[in-house]
């Protein structure tokens, strides 16, 4: 038996939590997690705290790894997360299929939810840049509904605050009531890709890689599709 600390991002949290209690049960393992944004969990590791697994983005686990952070050979992609355009389930569906549609989506909604950039996540970032490329940045800042996090980004939108909401896949997908609705038109969509490591420090090795292969097991698929994610192909 062992306990691990893993550090994750705050979009996977339902899905890892779900995969992490059956490999609990079946290791009879403890594991004990910290979820935050990208940019949160990067200043926590600057800061030296230290984690048994990271599942964080590809950037971060390479830094890691060329750091010397991580486990020679633990390196291992987990899932693929987009940025969403969410809607209200029986909504009807907004026409984004090309950037001039989203553009013109965008400036009839009544409100946009999306995560406050300043929180430091992937999309929250990201969004904005989008604007401004589109040219509609100052008409979106008066109708943009900052949220703390992609969930409360779904939330507002199920409860009719927002029309639309931009944030990422398995956000919308953990929100009951939230559907999404699409990817952002090319060449403006964004795939976050979420890669876990073992921490070259780590006091419970073999647990440590045996929670990463049982997060990209077949018998995982399903759960993460659910959950609103890609998974590697086999």
């Amino acid at each position: 038996m062992a306990k691990l600390k893993v550090m994750c991002a705050r979009s996977m949290h339902l899905v890892i939590g779900a995969l992490g209690r059956d490999f609990a049960r079946a290791g009879g393992h403890e594991l004990e997690f910290d979820f935050g944004t990208v940019g949160a969990l990067q200043a926590k590791l600057d800061a030296g705290e230290t984690a048994d697994v990271v599942i964080l983005s590809r950037a971060m686990v390479g830094g890691l790894e060329l750091a010397g952070g991580l486990a020679a050979g633990s390196r291992t992609d987990i899932a693929k997360t987009f940025i969403a355009v969410c809607i209200r389930h029986g909504a009807p569906r907004p026409d984004i299929a090309t950037p001039e549609t989203f553009k013109r989506t965008m400036e009839a909604a009544r409100a946009v939810a999306m995560s406050d950039p300043a929180v430091g996540g992937s999309a929250a970032v990201y969004v904005p840049t989008v604007f401004e490329r589109l040219g509609i940045a100052a008409a979106m800042k008066s109708k943009s509904l900052l949220q703390q996090n992609g969930v409360e980004v779904a939330r507002r939108v199920v409860e009719g605050r927002a029309d639309l909401g931009l944030t990422l896949s398995g956000e919308v997908a953990s929100v009951e009531g939230a559907v999404i609705a699409g990817p952002l038109p090319a060449p403006y969509g964004q795939d976050t890709v979420y890669t876990g490591g073992v921490s070259a420090a780590t006091a419970a090795s073999d647990a440590a890689k045996a929670f990463i292969v049982a997060l990209t097991a077949p018998a995982a698929r399903a759960t993460w599709q659910r959950a609103g994610f890609e998974v590697p192909q086999a």
